[in-house]
Parts: C-alpha cells; structure tokens; sequence
C-alpha cells in the first residue's frame, strides 16, 4: 500500500516539473502556451478520479489502481519517443493518456490505506500514507532530477562532444539553455538539443519501468479478495 502511495511520483509527479522545464526553456515555448500544454496532463484528474470510485462497484481496487499504472506507462513510453521539437499537438496525446491512467489509483488510494488496517488504526494508516505519499514526491523529483542530468552529460561524453559535459548537464536539466551553450562553446546547439533529448527519452523509458513493476507488485500484494479490501471499496464509493 505504501508503494502505490509513492507510485505517482514517478509516473506523474515529477512530470509537473519536468515537462515545463523542457518546454519553456528547452524548447522555447512561451509561458501560456507551455502552461496551457500542461492541461492535458492534469486535467483527468478533475474527474476521472470520481470515476474511478464508481467502477469498484464492478471491479476490485486493486485491479483498477494496477491498469492505471500500466496505462501511465505505456504513456510514459510513447511521450519517451516523441524528441524536441515535436508539435504541442502531438505532444498532449501521451500526457493526457498518463493522466488518465494516473487518475485511476489517485481516485482509490486513499480509501485503500485506511482499509487494509483494522478500523481502529485508521488515523494510523492515513498518517504514514500521507508520509510516504509526501517523502515519495520530494525524493522522487530529486532523484530523477540528477538522474537526468548524469544521462545528458553520459551522452555528451558518448558523442564526443567538447565543452564541460557535467555542467552543461546540470543546465539542461533544469531548463538553462543559455548556460549550457555557455558550457558547450565547441558544439552546436543542435548537438546539445540531440543530448537532452536523447537522454530525456531514456529517463520517461526508466520511469515507464517502475511504473509498471509498481503496478505488477500492486496487484500481486492487492489483487486478492479480502474482508479489508470491501472495505476499501466502500470507503472509495
């Protein structure tokens, strides 16, 4: 249960922050039309999540929270194909699948933690989710931040490039194209857009993974009917 609170944290979370980075200072999209982009990654959750309470009437819990994990993956894994440069069109075709496959869990999850506890224990339950759901967040964005950065500058290493790689890296993964040219003097802005792309689509490739391991070890621990897990399901209607 703790798992899936940390779940959307890689499949979602860190997106918030990701994608206006690339689009506003790596691709050099305004404010407004970058923001507007984001919509489509945020606006299921305005519903579906509703939806979602509904649909335990007639499916388990868990099988629900897992199929949105999968769907977010296979989300992740077609936004990791699309490079920079790619139209917004196009772009807000995978980000709204992985905000819909992420609305599924995030409507159940918090029915889910206080029904897998005896009654008593609830409060319990809620504050270590709310924890682990929170500490997830920060480590996450933290973690996948530098991880992104380290998979720039392996590419800028991988090709060749001349300049300081760390650097630049550290630069593009924050949204700082101007540092990074700055870092780079000996390549071409084409080569270092090449890096960050390259090493972004590797990054969405991993994070489409532990989404769905996540999704595979929330079934398994989740998936079997219990006295705990009806009451979670009705907590969710």
């Amino acid at each position: 249960m703790q798992l899936l609170a940390a779940a959307p944290a890689y499949g979602f979370v860190v997106l918030l922050i990701l994608l206006p980075l690339r689009f506003v200072g790596i691709e050099g999209m305004g404010t407004v039309a970058g923001g507007g982009l984001m919509i489509a990654l945020s606006a299921p959750l305005l519903v579906l999540p509703i939806v979602a309470g509904w649909l335990t009437r007639f499916v388990r819990p868990a099988t629900l929270c897992a199929a949105g994990l999968i769907v977010t993956a296979c989300g992740l894994a077609w936004l990791s194909t699309l490079p920079v440069g790619t139209s917004a069109a196009v772009l807000a075709r995978p980000m709204l699948l992985i905000g819909t496959g992420i609305s599924l869990p995030w409507g159940l999850m918090d029915g889910l933690a206080i029904g897998v506890v005896p009654k008593e224990r609830a409060g319990m339950a809620m504050g270590i989710f709310s924890t682990v759901r929170v500490a997830g967040e920060g480590a996450a964005l933290a973690v996948v931040g530098a991880v992104l950065s380290m998979l720039i500058a392996g590419h800028i290493h991988a090709v060749g490039l001349s300049g300081a790689a760390q650097a630049a890296g550290q630069s593009l993964a924050v949204g700082d194209l101007g540092s990074a040219f700055a870092a780079m003097r000996g390549a071409e802005a084409v080569q270092i857009l090449a890096s960050y792309s390259e090493a972004f689509s590797r990054l969405l490739i991993l994070l489409a993974a532990i989404t769905s391991l996540t999704a595979l070890i929330v079934f398994l621990a989740l998936g079997h009917q219990t006295e705990e897990e009806a009451v979670a399901s009705e907590a969710c209607r």
